[in-house]
């Protein structure tokens, strides 16, 4: 703890600094053009999803998650699949990579939290930080495995009728 302050201080400062990160953060990414975000293939251990479903349960918490990108102009709800169609999938899916990266960012931001907390108070913040945001790149990871399938579905449907799509 570099800087000494008091603890009421110090309150408000995490308080106040989470606060200010994760509503800076989530504003900034939605500013960002959608085409920055290349949705990143699935990997092997995510199983189609299934790891998340056996391991973390993820299908009977992840709808309490609060969408933040609905809080700011431009943001895309990920709540509920809205259509098929290949460009709002793949706008889906970039959706996911963009949000998976805010909070891996978000978590990042940690350590400067570290200036002024003692060190029980910096565990307290990876705490705080790890479960605050890894529930939601969990969330992320685990819709994008479920939407390139269905994208890969949707793909050779499309290819059996002629039509050339994502």
């Amino acid at each position: 703890m570099p800087i000494e302050l008091p603890a009421s201080w110090v309150v408000v400062l995490n308080v106040g600094g989470w606060l200010v990160l994760q509503l800076a953060l989530a504003w900034a990414f939605t500013q960002m053009p959608v085409m920055w975000f290349r949705p990143v293939a699935p990997s092997a251990w995510e199983n189609g999803g299934r790891f998340y479903e056996r391991f973390v349960a993820i299908r009977r918490w992840k709808g309490l998650l609060p969408d933040g990108a609905r809080w700011f102009a431009g943001g895309f709800g990920k709540g509920t699949l809205v259509s098929a169609d290949p460009e709002y999938l793949q706008r889906f899916l970039r959706e996911t990579r963009r949000g998976e990266l805010c909070h891996w960012l978000a978590i990042s931001g940690a350590p400067v939290f570290f200036l002024w907390n003692p060190w029980w108070g910096d565990v307290i913040i990876m705490i705080y930080a790890l479960a605050a945001n890894l529930p939601c790149i969990l969330t992320q990871r685990y819709n994008r495995t479920r939407l390139f399938r269905l994208s890969g579905r949707v793909h050779r449907h499309a290819g059996r009728r002629g039509k050339t799509i994502l």
